[in-house]
């Protein structure tokens, strides 16, 4: 599959065909991530700066307020919940029950930040086994931890159903 690197992550401009040969399951998940977060920054970019802070749709939410909650849906998952890492604001994307942007954060940094969290997404699940499960801890609110295999199913289909409504949003703006 062809990534395209960028200096704090990798994104990917080819759709992980079930017909493209892969290494191992991991590497399937991994392949579909990519893509989404590559389609997802493509989408934005691709945004002028006003249409990336305006909202299109009924529900509020602007295109960079997507992109913040995708980074912190990583963060929540992948290393609050399955890591059981200490995170000191795991709601970060979050003020009044509705994702935020604060106007002094840029496309540059939130894609930034994007980037860098799908390295260490990366380097967590390329460590594990995916039928891990995670370690206790508030992620899961009393819960039993998840598997890897489940988180990651979990991780794709938000990638995809929001990639879906950022195409709305993108669809509208032209």
């Amino acid at each position: 599959m062809m990534a395209l690197a960028g200096h704090h992550g990798l994104v990917s401009d080819t759709f992980p065909s079930p017909t493209l040969p892969a290494s191992s399951t991991a590497e399937v998940f991994l392949g579909y991530l990519d893509f989404f977060r590559g389609r997802i920054v493509a989408k934005v970019e691709g945004l002028g700066e006003a249409e990336q802070r305006r909202s299109r749709l009924p529900s509020g939410w602007t295109p960079l307020e997507l992109v913040k909650h995708l980074t912190f849906v990583e963060l929540r998952w992948l290393e609050w919940g399955f890591e059981g890492r200490q995170v000191d604001d795991p709601w970060g994307d979050e003020r009044d029950q509705r994702w935020y942007v604060p106007p002094g954060e840029t496309a540059e940094t939130l894609l930034a930040e994007l980037r860098a969290q799908a390295v260490r997404s990366r380097a967590i699940i390329g460590s594990h086994d995916l039928a891990e499960i995670g370690r206790p801890g508030p992620r899961w609110d009393g819960a039993e931890p998840a598997s890897l295999e489940r988180i990651l199913f979990h991780l794709l289909q938000e990638y995809a159903r929001h990639l879906g409504h950022l195409d709305i949003v993108a669809e509208l703006a032209d």
